[in-house]
């Protein structure tokens, strides 16, 4: 008694039919590498069929928030060193006084597409100032953050495709200390910024 039957040799696939499945497999594979995978995940588009159906695109957003997370926020310290290096001009600076006092400013900055700015107060250890800002469209990164003597970056908050943010910050010793912002979106921003509080300058470092 068998459990099971005997395939007979002619119901096995010939070698011709072996040999003319794997191509039709490989030749799939193919076709969805270069139509569907590789304009997806890379952007890569050599048949232009990506473009048509959407793909590309999904792959140019992929990458682009990919070199977000590798340029933006890791990079500020290095950015803040190079402008020095560079020598690029302040568009604005501000001198309240030589010590800490209870001031009040209110500034616009506008960033086209993939600009950024950003703005220091010199403040003491420990003394407080409030903050408000918005974009009027559009949106920005943006990372809250001090520098001072050995110490080349604190982070104090950041975030992605924000329009705004509002608090008190303390700060943690004597430096510098403000926010860095970058238009990630796809039209020109502009950045009112409003702080008061306790702090001796206000610049732009960038």
């Amino acid at each position: 008694m068998y459990n099971a039957n005997i395939s007979k040799d002619n119901e096995l696939p010939t070698s011709k039919q072996l040999i003319k499945s794997t191509a039709t497999a490989l030749f799939t594979a193919c076709f969805l590498l270069v139509t569907v995978i590789l304009p997806a995940e890379y952007a890569i588009d050599p048949t232009g069929a990506g473009n048509i159906i959407g793909l590309t695109k999904m792959g140019e957003i992929k990458n682009q928030l990919a070199n977000e997370a590798k340029q933006d926020i890791p990079q500020l310290a290095s950015e803040e060193s190079n402008s020095a290096v560079e020598g690029i001009k302040v568009d604005w600076f501000v001198e309240v006084s030589t010590a800490n006092v209870t001031a009040s400013e209110t500034r616009s900055i506008q960033l086209k597409p993939g600009e950024a700015a950003e703005i220091k107060l010199g403040m003491k250890k420990g003394a407080v100032i409030t903050y408000e800002w918005s974009v009027n469209s559009g949106h920005v990164n943006y990372d809250t953050h001090g520098d001072g003597e050995g110490i080349n970056y604190f982070g104090y908050n950041k975030g992605k495709a924000t329009t705004e943010d509002k608090g008190a910050l303390q700060a943690a010793f004597d430096g510098k200390h403000g926010w860095f912002w970058r238009n990630r979106s796809n039209q020109t921003v502009t950045v009112n910024l409003r702080v008061s509080g306790d702090y001796s300058e206000i610049h732009r470092v960038l």
